[in-house]
C-alpha cells in the first residue's frame, strides 16, 4: 500500500490522519528498538552477563526445589565440615549445607536488589520528571531535599535506618530503596528540562494535553534508555548495599540470611582454613554484580545507538 499523498492527507478527517501519524511513529519506534537489541546482542559480554544473571535466579530460586537442605534446624554435630559428597561446598559453623544456604541467601539478596531497585527507579523517576517539568520554585524545593539527602554519607545514613527499625526484609527492602531513589531523581530532572521544551510538548498542549498526560504520557517515556540503564545499576548497587548491612550485622536475622551474611558469619574462619564459609558467598556477589553492571553497559550503548539513528 502506497503512502499518501498531501493533498490526500488534506482531505482526510482528523481522527484518521493521527492514525496514520501514530502508526508512522510506531514503525520508527519498532526500528529504533529493533536496533537497540542487535547493538545489545552484539555486545558478547553482555550476554554472558544476562546469561549469569539468569543461571543465578535459577539457582536461588530453583535449585531449592531440586536439592533439598534443612535452613532451619542447626545441627552442631555437622558444623565446619570440609566439601564432601554429602555436602558439596561443606556446612558452616552451625551445621548449615553451605551450598543450600547460598541458594537461600541468593534469594534474599536479589529480592531485595530488584525490588528495592524498582521501587528506587519509580519513585525517583517521578521525583525528577515533576520537578523538571513543573520548574520554578517546586524544582528548587524538590531538588534541594535530594541534595540534602546526597550530602550524608550512604553508608551513614542507612546505618542509622537500620539501626532504628527492626530488620526484616520489607524494612530492608525500604531502607536501601530510600537511598537509592536519589539518583534517578537528579538523571530524569535533568532529561526533563531538555525535553520540555520539545515541539511534541507543545503539539500536546494545543491539542488540549495536561500536564500530567504530558509528563506520563511524553515524558516519562522518552526517557526510557535512562531508565532502563539506571534500574540495572540500581539492582547491583542495592546487592552491595544489602551485603555491606548484613555484613555489619544489620541483616535480616536467623535462620534466613543473604550473601553478606554469610560473609559476615564465615569471615572469623577463614584464617582457621575453612575457605568455604566465605568465598562462595563472596564470588557470588562479585559474579552477579559484575553481570548486573556489563547489561547495564551494554544496554546504555544500545540506547544510545538508538537515539542516535531517531
Amino acid at each position: 500500500m502506497s503512502e499518501p499523498t498531501v493533498s490526500e492527507l488534506d482531505s482526510l478527517p482528523v481522527p484518521e490522519v493521527r492514525a496514520l501519524a501514530e502508526g508512522g511513529e510506531a514503525k520508527v519506534a519498532g526500528s529504533a528498538w529493533k536496533l537497540a537489541a542487535y547493538v545489545f546482542v552484539e555486545n558478547r559480554l553482555a550476554v554472558a552477563g544476562l546469561g549469569v544473571v539468569v543461571f543465578m535466579f535459577l539457582f536461588c530460586f530453583v535449585g531449592p526445589l531440586l536439592y533439598h537442605t534443612d535452613q532451619i534446624n542447626t545441627d552442631i554435630t555437622q558444623f565446619t565440615l570440609p566439601p564432601s559428597p554429602a555436602h558439596p561446598l561443606g556446612t558452616d559453623n552451625v551445621g548449615y549445607d553451605v551450598l543450600g544456604r547460598l541458594m537461600v541467601g541468593g534469594q534474599t539478596s536479589l529480592e531485595i536488589g530488584v525490588i528495592a531497585a524498582l521501587l528506587a527507579t519509580t519513585f525517583g523517576v517521578l521525583w525528577g520528571a515533576i520537578a523538571g517539568f513543573v520548574g520554578g520554585w517546586l524544582d528548587q524545593v524538590m531538588m534541594r531535599i535530594v541534595d540534602s539527602m546526597l550530602a550524608i554519607p550512604t553508608l551513614f545514613l542507612l546505618l542509622v535506618l537500620a539501626a532504628m527499625f527492626v530488620p526484616s526484609l520489607p524494612m530492608l527492602i525500604f531502607i536501601v530503596a530510600l537511598v537509592a531513589w536519589l539518583v534517578p531523581a537528579r538523571l530524569i530532572r535533568g532529561e526533563t528540562l531538555s525535553l520540555r521544551t520539545r515541539e511534541y510538548v507543545d503539539a500536546v498542549r494545543v491539542m488540549g494535553g495536561g500536564d500530567v498526560r504530558i509528563v506520563l504520557r511524553h515524558i516519562i517515556p522518552n526517557t526510557i534508555g535512562t531508565i532502563m540503564v539506571n534500574a540495572t545499576f540500581q539492582v547491583a548497587d542495592a546487592i552491595l548495599t544489602i551485603a555491606a548491612l548484613s555484613f555489619l550485622g544489620l541483616g535480616v536475622p536467623p535462620p534466613a540470611t543473604n550473601w553478606g551474611g554469610m560473609l559476615s558469619n564465615g569471615v572469623s574462619y577463614t584464617f582457621a582454613g575453612y575457605w568455604w564459609l566465605i568465598y562462595p558467598a563472596g564470588l557470588a556477589i562479585v559474579i552477579t554484580v559484575v553481570a548486573f553492571n556489563l547489561i547495564g553497559d551494554a544496554m546504555r550503548d544500545a540506547f544510545e545507538v538508538r537515539l542516535q539513528r531517531r
